[in-house]
């Protein structure tokens, strides 16, 4: 018996295949999910995992024994889910587990529209439904029809950039074996780039490195790749495809924050005084900004469903995250890494100098990334940590995710995971002799009392 407590995560369903996710979980999941959203039609898209394609035919099954119709896009990222899921107005299910070693696999759901599904939103409903086995049955079950979505999303996505007036522009772009090998040739066809492919073959064991790139370790073969080529940039994908990393003609890994600046100054210049969200790990550099540009910052918790929610209710055009997550308006509040890339792409090649030079403007402070610390109470240290700053002139905290506490050149969060006994600390400050000290004096509040 399937243990779909374990299963359920907060925004997804993800496990360990077939011990935990198999066939059988994925059939009754989609016979749930058609019945809970009452669709005539389903979309369904799936990574290369050796997995995915037998979890994607059960889920087929399942949605399609409940009376809903099944749009079948095959092989796709993410975001191509999205697209389809916007465009045709209909929920959609992507077979995936994104970055995870390849024993793994998962179900990312939306609504029509590409809305989120999370627990809050109907996700532990489903699970409720799925694991009772009192699915619904109709008389007539739906059809399952093949369908090609590359090529209206790879098209749809060009009609959001402006690419028409660009240089042509040497990329290597580091795929990890993931669903970008698929998608990149398709979008960058017609495109004035020189293709420098890394582990495009679709391979969902992932032979090479994880298809993790907020892992710089990942990014070593992309970063060798760019200088050995003379590339003008590196474009890194995890395993769905929907966030992107970039690497500078220096070989050196640019920020998310930079770019979620970046593409703020951009879309800000097409829709001027427009709402732009960002994480509360994202650079202070961000919301400096986006308000030097005229646009207004609004800060949240970190995590899309947050991101997603806020973007819907302030109408905003852009969404950035620490993680390599970007967000549009445009493309139905959703996050496309695609999307982001040829965001930076149209911005390197409508001018002439190199992408370190360009991005210099947008990179004000420096950062620690993201430290762990395993605690056996995240609760006590993070209180430790508190009260330690508590009181201290200039000093100001709050507590939107996790704790933050911001100095007059300097700012920290610290958030507990929420699977592992971890927590994670971001540092920024104006130089690194003080992100040194602040990041050694919290480092030693949190590790020293436990």
């Amino acid at each position: 018996m399937a243990d779909y407590a374990k299963i359920f995560k907060a925004y997804d369903i993800r496990g360990l295949v077939p011990s935990e996710l198999d066939e059988g979980v994925a059939e009754a999941v989609g016979a749930a999910f058609a019945g809970l959203t009452k669709a005539d039609l389903v979309v369904i898209v799936h990574d290369m995992r050796t997995s995915s394609g037998p979890l994607a035919a059960a889920f087929a099954r399942g949605a399609a024994s409940a009376g809903a119709g099944v749009v079948d896009g095959g092989l796709g990222s993410t975001d191509m889910l999205y697209y389809a899921s916007g465009s045709f107005a209909m929920p959609g299910a992507m077979i995936t587990a994104s970055h995870n070693p390849a024993r793994y696999n998962g179900i990312k759901l939306c609504r029509a529209g590409a809305k989120p599904v999370g627990q809050d939103t109907g996700l532990a409903r489903l699970r409720e439904l799925a694991s009772t086995g009192k699915l619904p049955r109709a008389a007539v079950p739906g059809a399952v029809i093949k369908q090609d979505l590359l090529s209206g999303y790879a098209s749809y996505l060009k009609t959001l950039v402006d690419l028409s007036a660009i240089r042509p522009l040497k990329v290597a772009v580091d795929a990890g074996n993931g669903m970008a090998g698929h998608t990149v040739p398709k979008v960058f066809d017609g495109l004035p780039f020189e293709t420098v492919p890394l582990y495009f073959e679709l391979d969902g064991s992932f032979p090479n490195h994880e298809a993790n790139p907020i892992d710089p370790a990942n990014l070593v073969d992309l970063q060798r790749a760019v200088r050995e080529s003379g590339a003008d940039i590196g474009l890194a994908f995890d395993g769905d495809a929907d966030r992107c990393f970039v690497v500078d003609e220096r070989g050196d890994i640019v920020s998310p924050s930079v770019l979620t600046a970046l593409i703020a100054v951009r879309e800000l210049a097409r829709e001027p005084g427009a709402v732009v969200i960002h994480n509360l790990i994202t650079s202070r550099a961000v919301p400096e900004i986006i308000t030097e540009h005229g646009g207004t910052p609004v800060r949240t918790r970190v995590g899309h469903s947050f991101i997603k929610a806020v973007m819907a209710e302030r109408g905003a055009i852009f969404g950035g995250e620490h993680s390599g997550h970007f967000y549009f308006r445009d493309f139905w509040f959703a996050d496309s890494g695609m999307l982001a890339a040829l965001h930076v792409l149209a911005a390197l090649g409508g001018q002439d100098k190199p992408l370190s030079e360009l991005l210099g403007q947008y990179q004000r402070y420096v950062a620690s990334g993201e430290i762990n610390s395993e605690v056996s109470d995240q609760a006590a240290a993070t209180a430790r940590v508190r009260d330690a700053y508590a009181g201290q002139d200039g000093v100001t905290a709050d507590q939107l995710d996790g704790l933050t506490i911001t100095g007059k050149d300097w700012w920290f969060n610290l958030r507990p995971s929420n699977t592992e006994p971890l927590l994670r600390l971001n540092v920024e400050a104006d130089d690194d002799a003080i992100l040194a000290k602040v990041t050694d004096d919290v480092l030693r509040i949190v590790r020293d009392g436990d």
